[in-house]
């Protein structure tokens, strides 16, 4: 009975220490691949120089180690956090640390909402304008655009119709265009009615602004009837815009006011 007491007693000691192994490895080895991550992390961060980083450009790590490792990498210094999951890795200049390329960080901002040329930068786009930017401006369908990201100077028009969405980059600027009554043309007035009725009158472009211009602005639907009835467009269409109007209503067109048919879709009187 000695022998069968002790023999029993070894051997659940035996199991208990065998069954506490596994834990306390997995733990170890936890630890090992958050550390592992951390140095592939800043490797690949020290190896870049300057550049701007993203969670995604880490998916084949798991994604928790990334981003401890990026926050602990932002809290010594190595980067820095421009918005949620984006980080920038400065270099020295002979005037202090590098600046990420606003260009760069317009097309991140754009990948995650959708946003497009406004003001001077739409005329720039069109061909209205060779002026240079001083300070960005940008529209988007969202409620707002990472500040971090596109500077502090930058000027956001926001809540632009959903249905911008699946318009190009220069169908977009178009409606930008009107909206602000043409004022950003360097242009003589004649000169930028007729470049806009040019714009206009690529194939398909004047219908494709047709479907999404319900969501504009009586005015910009006035702009629109009154190009359309220069090009020629079916009468029924025109009809269409005409009735969305009202009819008692006078609208602004600003340098566009010089278009023929610009009175008939109730322009204001030129001054």
């Amino acid at each position: 009975m000695v022998f069968q007491a002790r023999s029993m007693s070894s051997f659940t000691a035996k199991k208990l220490d065998y069954l506490s192994v596994p834990s306390d490895t997995k733990g170890m080895e936890a630890l090992a691949n958050t550390h592992n991550v951390a140095e592939l992390v800043r490797r690949r961060i020290e190896r870049g120089g300057e550049h701007l980083w993203r969670l995604h450009d880490f998916a084949d790590l798991p994604f928790e180690a990334v981003a401890q490792a990026l926050s602990r990498l932002t809290r010594k210094g190595v980067i820095e956090r421009l918005s949620k999951g984006i980080y920038y890795r400065h270099r020295e200049t002979t005037f202090g640390k590098s600046r990420p390329n606003p260009v760069a960080i317009q097309k991140l901002a754009a990948r995650r909402n959708n946003m497009f040329p406004a003001g001077v930068a739409a005329a720039n786009l069109l061909g209205f304008t060779t002026q240079s930017i001083k300070r960005a401006e940008v529209s988007t369908s969202g409620l707002s655009l990472p500040r971090k990201l596109l500077g502090r100077e930058t000027v956001i028009h926001t809540r632009r119709p959903e249905a911008w969405g699946d318009l190009a980059e220069t169908d977009a600027a178009l409606l930008e265009f009107l909206r602000g009554r043409a004022k950003a043309s360097e242009l003589s007035p004649d000169d930028t009615m007729r470049k806009t009725v040019a714009l206009l009158s690529k194939k398909g472009r004047f219908e494709h602004l047709l479907k999404v211009a319900d969501t504009e602005p009586p005015r910009v639907r006035a702009m629109l009837g009154a190009i359309g009835e220069q090009l020629g467009k079916d009468a029924k269409m025109l009809q269409r815009i005409r009735a969305s109007l009202n009819p008692f209503s006078r609208f602004d067109f600003g340098a566009l006011a010089r278009l023929p048919h610009a009175r008939e879709w109730q322009a204001k009187e030129r001054r």
